[in-house]
C-alpha cells in the first residue's frame, strides 16, 4: 500500500535529517501494509527506534511549518490575553509568543485554514503558524484547568514586601499604592475575566484572605493570601472605584471602569460592594462585560412553545411583563434580548437601570443614583412625561415603584420589569403585599416569566444512562415520558475543565393571563390555586421545563433537582 503524500515527504525529511537511510526509506515507501494514520509513527518508533519528537519535526518540515515543542511552554494567565482560552481549547491552538505585530500560534492541525483568519479578525494582528503536537496541546489545557491561578510571581513579591515570615509588619510597610498590590488587584480581575467568572469574592478570614470566583453559578476558591494583605488589597479596590478608604464600618457600593487600569484592551466594568465582616472588610465584584452583546431569544433556553408565547406577549401595545427569580438567574439578559428583538425606529424605549449592564443601540438608558434621589420611582415619573412606548424598570423594590409601574401599564405603555419571587404565581401575592389592589394587578398584568439558570452538561464527555426508579417516576409524572438520560462524567474532560459541565441554559415558567386567571386574582385566591389555573391554561412549571432540558440531553437530573424542587 503506497504512502500518502505527506507521509512520503515526511520519510524523505527523515532521510535529510540523517534519521533514516535510503534503504530504510525505500522499504517504508513500498511497505506491503497500510501505513496511513498513526501506523507509520508506531512503526518508526518501534522498529526504527526514532523518538516521537524526531517524527514530529519531520512532519512539520513536510508540511512547510516550523515545529514548536509545546511541552516546554509554560501556560500563564497572560497566554490567553489576546485569544480566549475557550477558543484555543476548542480549536486546539496555543498562543506562544509575539514578535512586533505578529502573533505566534501553535496549531495541532497543519491543514486548518479558517482558524488563522478568525484569529487575525479577533486580534487585529498577523498570525505566524507553528506546528505543535496535538497530544501536547491537549495536555496543556488539562494542566491549566487543574493548576492554581498564575499568581505565583505576584504572591512571591507580596511575600517579600509584606515580610510574611516576619513576626511583625512595620507600620510604614506596604500600602494600597505598592506595586505588588496594584499588580495583584489587576491580575485577579484579568484572571477572573478570562476564566468566564460572573462574580469575584474577596473574603477575609482570621489568618488569611481568600479569593473565590463564581463560574457557571458555582463558587470555587482561586487564591489564599496572608491576612496582612487584606486591608491593602481592599483599599486598592476601593481606590479603583472612588470609595472612601477611611470608612471601614459601613457597606459601600461603587463601580470600577477597568480599562482605566489596564493596557490589555479588556473593556469591562465591575459593580463593587464592600461590607464590614468579622475579620475585616469583604468585597464582592460583579463583572459587567461591555464587549458582550445580548444573545438572540432562541439561545436563551426557551422551549419552542414558550418562545412563541413570549414573542407574542412582548409585541403587545400596553400592559406589564414581569420577570422573577433570584439574583444571577439571567433575568437581565432575557429582558435585553427581548428589547433587542422588538427595538425599531418607530418605538421609543426608555430604561431605568442599576447598574446599566449592557449598552444597547437605539435605546435610551438611565443609570440610577440613589445618593442624589434618582430612584426607580423618580425615573419612572420622568419617563411618563417623555412620550415612551416601552419602559424597562430594573427592579420593582417598593410600593411607590410598583404603583407607578401599574399606572404606566394601564395608561398605554408596555412596562417590563423584574421582581424577586420564587415562581410565577407567587408574584401576584408579592404585589398584593406591596399594597397593590388585586383588580389593578389583574387589569395590568400580561405575563409573568419565572426563570433560573442550570449548568449545561458537557457535550464532549457526557455519559448516557438509564434513569433510576425515582428519576423515572419524576420524569413520568412531569412529562409523561421516561427514557435514557445523560449524566456528567465524574472527571470531565479538557473541554469542560474537568467539571463535567460547560456553560448554562435557562429554564422558564411562563404564566400568561387568561380570563380564568384574572377572575382568580380578583377573588384573591391563594398562590397554589393560581398555579393550578395557570397549569390548566398550558403553563409548564419550572420543574417541568427543567426535566424537559434533561430529556433533551442539555443538563442532568442532579442539576435539575438541585435548582428547582419537584411540583407537589
Amino acid at each position: 500500500m503506497p504512502l500518502g503524500k505527506i507521509q512520503t515527504q515526511m520519510v524523505s525529511k527523515l532521510v535529510e535529517m540523517g534519521r533514516l537511510t535510503d534503504g530504510q526509506s525505500d522499504a517504508l515507501v513500498h511497505h506491503p501494509e497500510d501505513l496511513n494514520g498513526d501506523a507509520l509513527d508506531k512503526l518508526l518508533v518501534e522498529d526504527y527506534k526514532l523518538t516521537p519528537f524526531q517524527i514530529f519535526v519531520a512532519r512539520a518540515k513536510a508540511v512547510g511549518m516550523a515545529p514548536f515543542n509545546v511541552t516546554r511552554w509554560r501556560v500563564t494567565p497572560q497566554t490567553f490575553e489576546r485569544i480566549p482560552q475557550d477558543f484555543c481549547q476548542e480549536h486546539l491552538v496555543l498562543p506562544v509568543g509575539q514578535v512586533g505585530d505578529t502573533l505566534l500560534v501553535a496549531f495541532s492541525n497543519p491543514f486548518e485554514v479558517s482558524i488563522p483568519t478568525k484569529i487575525q479578525e479577533m486580534t487585529g494582528m498577523k498570525v505566524a503558524r507553528l506546528l505543535g503536537r496535538e497530544k501536547d496541546i491537549k495536555e496543556k489545557f488539562v494542566k491549566e484547568s487543574q493548576a492554581p491561578a498564575g499568581f505565583d510571581d505576584v504572591v512571591r513579591q507580596i511575600g517579600a514586601e509584606f515580610g510574611v515570615t516576619a513576626e511583625v509588619m512595620e507600620e510604614e510597610g506596604v500600602t494600597e499604592d505598592s506595586g505588588p498590590i496594584i499588580q495583584l488587584s489587576n491580575r485577579i480581575i484579568e484572571d477572573a475575566y478570562f476564566a468566564g467568572t460572573s462574580d469575584i469574592h474577596v473574603e477575609p478570614q482570621e489568618h488569611e484572605i481568600i479569593v473565590r470566583y463564581r463560574i457557571d453559578g458555582i463558587c470555587q476558591e482561586k487564591l489564599r493570601l496572608p491576612a496582612k494583605v487584606g486591608p491593602s488589597l481592599v483599599a486598592r479596590l476601593k481606590i479603583m472605584c472612588n470609595l472612601d478608604i477611611s470608612e471601614r464600618r459601613l457597606p459601600q457600593d461603587g463601580r470600577i471602569v477597568f480599562k482605566q487600569f489596564t493596557k490589555k484592551g479588556i473593556d469591562i466594568d465591575l459593580r463593587v460592594s464592600t461590607a464590614p465582616l468579622n475579620h475585616g472588610e469583604g468585597v464582592v465584584m460583579r463583572i459587567l462585560d461591555k464587549q458582550k452583546s445580548t444573545l438572540p431569544m432562541t439561545a436563551l433556553g426557551f422551549s419552542p412553545e414558550n418562545l412563541e408565547k413570549y414573542r407574542e406577549v412582548i409585541r403587545q401595545p400596553y400592559g406589564m411583563i414581569l420577570h422573577c427569580g433570584p439574583t444571577g438567574s439571567g433575568k437581565s439578559m432575557t429582558l435585553y434580548s427581548a428589547l433587542n428583538e422588538i427595538n425599531s425606529p418607530e418605538l421609543v424605549i426608555r430604561t431605568a437601570e442599576d447598574p446599566i449592564e449592557y449598552t444597547l443601540n437605539g435605546i435610551n438608558q438611565m443609570q440610577m443614583h440613589r445618593q442624589i434621589g434618582l430612584t426607580f420611582a423618580s425615573a419612572l415619573r420622568a419617563f411618563l412625561r417623555q412620550d415612551p412606548d416601552i419602559i424597562l424598570v430594573g427592579e420593582i423594590r417598593d410600593k411607590e415603584t410598583a404603583n407607578i409601574s401599574v399606572e404606566a401599564a394601564l395608561t398605554g405603555h408596555l412596562l417590563i420589569s423584574t421582581l424577586h419571587t420564587n415562581d410565577a404565581p407567587s408574584t401576584v401575592a408579592r404585589l398584593t403585599d406591596m399594597g397593590i389592589e388585586p383588580f389593578m394587578i389583574s387589569s395590568s398584568l400580561l405575563c409573568v416569566c419565572a426563570q433560573r439558570l442550570m449548568r449545561r452538561v458537557c457535550k464532549t464527555c457526557r455519559v448516557q444512562t438509564d434513569p433510576s426508579p425515582r428519576e423515572k417516576e419524576l420524569l413520568e409524572k412531569a412529562l409523561g415520558w421516561s427514557g435514557p438520560i445523560y449524566k456528567a462524567a465524574p472527571k470531565g474532560c479538557p473541554k469542560c475543565g474537568g467539571n463535567g459541565y460547560k456553560g448554562r441554559v435557562g429554564i422558564h415558567e411562563l404564566m400568561i393571563t387568561t380570563e380564568e386567571l384574572i377572575e382568580g386574582i380578583n377573588k384573591g385566591l391563594e398562590t397554589a390555586e393560581l398555579k393550578k389555573i395557570a397549569m390548566r391554561a398550558g403553563m409548564k412549571t419550572l420543574h417541568q421545563d427543567s426535566l424537559l432540558k434533561v430529556k433533551d440531553g442539555l443538563t442532568t437530573m442532579e442539576e435539575a433537582i438541585a435548582n428547582v424542587p419537584p411540583d407537589l
